[in-house]
């Protein structure tokens, strides 16, 4: 198998997934900056351009949360449960893609990304309106958590790896994670994880 990422968001969570399974994967690093993933034999692979792209001999698997799914599914992992737990990892994918990940991923645009491209200051409005829906979307998470140590079932799965991609960003995007005592305690049990502090391979 192979996965095209780079050291951006989407990719993390498939990063830290290979490292946590111990799966001989190979890793080819696309430079954003460099245009790498909009050139000819790339979008051949991933029409949209994006990372991460996952290739297995002659099938080639899109979007970082199917990868998750299709990575543990390989593994044998109970972190992709083939029974009724699949339906509430969906919905916590959805939930991500649809609300946390769009006030959480705004906050890291605009502080991190920004900075690391050279392409601008915080927009002071962007911020003001991903961090109010940043603190509605949080304080959902927040009281799902309480009395749970996971996501779902109270077992690690996939969809903790999913939806907590944001936080190793939190101090740096000045996202208010202080506030949601859950949410901080939820992740810190992530960041235990060798494979969720270092995800990325050695390049």
């Amino acid at each position: 198998m192979k996965l095209y990422y780079s050291d951006v968001l989407a990719p993390r969570k498939t990063c830290a997934l290979i490292k946590y399974l111990e799966l001989p994967v190979e890793f080819a690093y696309l430079r954003l900056d460099k245009g790498e993933h909009k050139k000819p034999e790339y979008l051949a692979l991933n029409p949209n351009g994006r990372v991460p792209t996952l290739v297995d001999g002659d099938k080639v698997v899109l979007e970082a949360d199917a990868i998750l799914c299709y990575l543990a599914q390989h593994a044998g992992s109970d972190l992709w449960p083939a029974d009724a737990r699949q339906v509430e990892i969906v919905s916590w994918f959805s939930w991500n893609s649809q609300h946390f990940i769009q006030s959480g991923g705004a906050l890291y645009f605009e502080f991190v990304i920004k900075s690391r491209f050279d392409i601008g200051p915080p927009d002071t409005a962007a911020v003001q309106k991903a961090t109010k829906s940043f603190r509605s979307q949080a304080g959902v998470l927040n009281n799902h958590l309480k009395n749970r140590k996971w996501l779902v079932s109270d077992r690690l799965s996939v969809a903790d790896f999913s939806v907590a991609v944001t936080l190793p960003y939190a101090a740096k995007a000045e996202m208010p994670l202080d506030d949601f005592p859950e949410v901080r305690r939820w992740h810190e049990q992530l960041s235990a994880l060798e494979s969720w502090r270092e995800p990325f391979p050695q390049r």
